[in-house]
Protein backbone atom coordinates (compact mmCIF):
# COMPACT_ATOMS: atom_id res chain seq x y z
CA UNK A 1 0.00 0.00 0.00
CA UNK A 2 1.35 3.41 -0.97
CA UNK A 3 1.07 6.28 1.46
CA UNK A 4 1.13 9.74 -0.07
CA UNK A 5 2.24 12.84 1.79
CA UNK A 6 0.09 15.92 1.80
CA UNK A 7 1.16 18.08 -1.11
CA UNK A 8 1.82 21.77 -1.19
CA UNK A 9 -0.98 23.89 -2.59
CA UNK A 10 1.37 25.63 -5.02
CA UNK A 11 3.17 23.58 -7.66
CA UNK A 12 6.93 23.20 -7.31
CA UNK A 13 7.30 23.46 -11.09
CA UNK A 14 4.82 24.51 -13.75
CA UNK A 15 5.17 24.99 -17.50
CA UNK A 16 2.94 25.60 -20.49
CA UNK A 17 3.41 24.78 -24.18
CA UNK A 18 1.28 25.50 -27.22
CA UNK A 19 1.80 23.54 -30.45
CA UNK A 20 0.05 23.07 -33.78
CA UNK A 21 -2.08 20.05 -34.60
CA UNK A 22 0.74 18.07 -36.12
CA UNK A 23 2.16 14.68 -35.18
CA UNK A 24 5.59 16.07 -36.02
CA UNK A 25 5.21 18.37 -32.98
CA UNK A 26 5.43 15.31 -30.71
CA UNK A 27 9.24 15.60 -30.70
CA UNK A 28 8.94 19.19 -29.45
CA UNK A 29 6.40 18.12 -26.81
CA UNK A 30 8.66 15.35 -25.52
CA UNK A 31 11.72 17.61 -25.49
CA UNK A 32 9.74 20.20 -23.51
CA UNK A 33 8.63 17.47 -21.07
CA UNK A 34 12.28 16.55 -20.31
CA UNK A 35 12.44 19.49 -17.89
CA UNK A 36 10.28 17.52 -15.45
CA UNK A 37 12.67 14.56 -15.20
CA UNK A 38 14.06 15.55 -11.80
CA UNK A 39 13.23 15.29 -8.09
CA UNK A 40 10.78 15.08 -6.52
CA UNK A 41 9.51 13.09 -9.52
CA UNK A 42 10.86 9.52 -9.49
CA UNK A 43 12.25 8.37 -12.86
CA UNK A 44 9.85 5.47 -13.36
CA UNK A 45 6.78 7.62 -12.77
CA UNK A 46 8.24 10.32 -15.05
CA UNK A 47 8.59 7.76 -17.86
CA UNK A 48 4.98 6.64 -17.33
CA UNK A 49 3.82 10.26 -17.47
CA UNK A 50 5.88 10.81 -20.63
CA UNK A 51 4.09 7.87 -22.25
CA UNK A 52 0.67 9.15 -21.11
CA UNK A 53 1.51 12.64 -22.44
CA UNK A 54 2.55 11.20 -25.81
CA UNK A 55 -0.67 9.15 -26.01
CA UNK A 56 -2.84 12.10 -25.01
CA UNK A 57 -1.17 14.43 -27.49
CA UNK A 58 -1.36 11.99 -30.40
CA UNK A 59 -5.02 11.29 -29.59
CA UNK A 60 -5.74 15.02 -29.73
CA UNK A 61 -4.09 15.26 -33.15
CA UNK A 62 -5.48 12.02 -34.62
CA UNK A 63 -9.00 12.10 -33.20
CA UNK A 64 -10.08 15.42 -31.65
CA UNK A 65 -8.55 17.51 -34.43
CA UNK A 66 -9.00 15.02 -37.28
CA UNK A 67 -9.69 16.87 -40.53
CA UNK A 68 -9.09 20.26 -38.95
CA UNK A 69 -6.44 22.82 -39.92
CA UNK A 70 -2.84 22.12 -38.87
CA UNK A 71 -2.60 25.57 -37.29
CA UNK A 72 -5.33 24.67 -34.76
CA UNK A 73 -3.56 24.82 -31.41
CA UNK A 74 -3.17 22.20 -28.69
CA UNK A 75 -2.31 23.56 -25.26
CA UNK A 76 -0.26 21.57 -22.76
CA UNK A 77 0.37 22.28 -19.09
CA UNK A 78 2.34 20.30 -16.53
CA UNK A 79 2.40 20.97 -12.81
CA UNK A 80 4.67 19.12 -10.42
CA UNK A 81 3.75 18.93 -6.76
CA UNK A 82 5.62 17.16 -3.97
CA UNK A 83 3.43 14.06 -4.35
CA UNK A 84 1.98 14.14 -7.88
CA UNK A 85 2.23 15.36 -11.44
CA UNK A 86 -0.75 16.88 -13.22
CA UNK A 87 -0.81 16.97 -17.02
CA UNK A 88 -3.48 18.89 -18.92
CA UNK A 89 -3.98 18.73 -22.67
CA UNK A 90 -6.57 21.04 -24.23
CA UNK A 91 -7.97 20.38 -27.69
CA UNK A 92 -10.65 22.09 -29.76
CA UNK A 93 -12.45 19.01 -31.03
CA UNK A 94 -15.96 17.76 -30.48
CA UNK A 95 -16.91 16.61 -26.95
CA UNK A 96 -16.09 12.98 -26.17
CA UNK A 97 -17.31 10.75 -23.31
CA UNK A 98 -14.10 9.16 -22.04
CA UNK A 99 -15.74 7.07 -19.32
CA UNK A 100 -18.32 5.63 -21.72
CA UNK A 101 -15.61 4.79 -24.27
CA UNK A 102 -13.48 3.07 -21.62
CA UNK A 103 -16.52 1.09 -20.43
CA UNK A 104 -17.04 -0.20 -23.98
CA UNK A 105 -13.40 -1.24 -24.44
CA UNK A 106 -12.03 -4.64 -23.47
CA UNK A 107 -10.01 -4.61 -20.23
CA UNK A 108 -7.09 -6.43 -21.83
CA UNK A 109 -4.85 -4.62 -24.28
CA UNK A 110 -4.72 -6.28 -27.69
CA UNK A 111 -1.09 -5.95 -28.78
CA UNK A 112 -2.09 -6.63 -32.40
CA UNK A 113 -4.89 -4.04 -32.57
CA UNK A 114 -4.43 -1.12 -34.96
CA UNK A 115 -5.49 1.40 -32.32
CA UNK A 116 -7.47 1.89 -29.15
CA UNK A 117 -4.72 0.92 -26.74
CA UNK A 118 -3.83 4.49 -25.82
CA UNK A 119 -6.89 5.23 -23.71
CA UNK A 120 -6.57 2.01 -21.74
CA UNK A 121 -2.83 2.63 -21.29
CA UNK A 122 -3.44 6.16 -19.98
CA UNK A 123 -6.10 4.80 -17.63
CA UNK A 124 -3.61 2.29 -16.19
CA UNK A 125 -0.86 4.88 -15.76
CA UNK A 126 -3.00 7.61 -14.22
CA UNK A 127 -4.40 7.78 -10.72
CA UNK A 128 -6.95 10.20 -12.15
CA UNK A 129 -7.93 10.42 -15.81
CA UNK A 130 -10.69 12.69 -17.05
CA UNK A 131 -11.79 14.45 -20.22
CA UNK A 132 -14.09 17.41 -19.72
CA UNK A 133 -15.57 20.19 -21.81
CA UNK A 134 -14.47 23.64 -20.65
CA UNK A 135 -16.47 26.85 -20.69
CA UNK A 136 -14.46 28.13 -23.65
CA UNK A 137 -15.65 25.16 -25.78
CA UNK A 138 -12.40 23.25 -25.54
CA UNK A 139 -11.79 19.81 -24.05
CA UNK A 140 -9.31 19.17 -21.26
CA UNK A 141 -7.66 15.79 -20.76
CA UNK A 142 -6.39 15.62 -17.18
CA UNK A 143 -3.82 12.98 -16.23
CA UNK A 144 -2.78 12.85 -12.56
CA UNK A 145 0.02 10.56 -11.44
CA UNK A 146 0.77 10.28 -7.71
CA UNK A 147 4.15 9.20 -6.40
CA UNK A 148 6.31 9.00 -3.34
CA UNK A 149 9.04 11.60 -3.78
CA UNK A 150 12.61 10.58 -3.28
Amino acid sequence: MKIFRVSTLQPLHKAFLQVNTDLDALAQVLEWFDQFNSPPMPSQEWMQCQLALAEGFTNAVRHAHYGRPLDLLIDLEVQVFSDRMEIRIWDQGDPFDLEKRLDLMPQELDSEAEGGRGLRLMERIADTLSYTRTQDSRNCLLIVKKYLPY
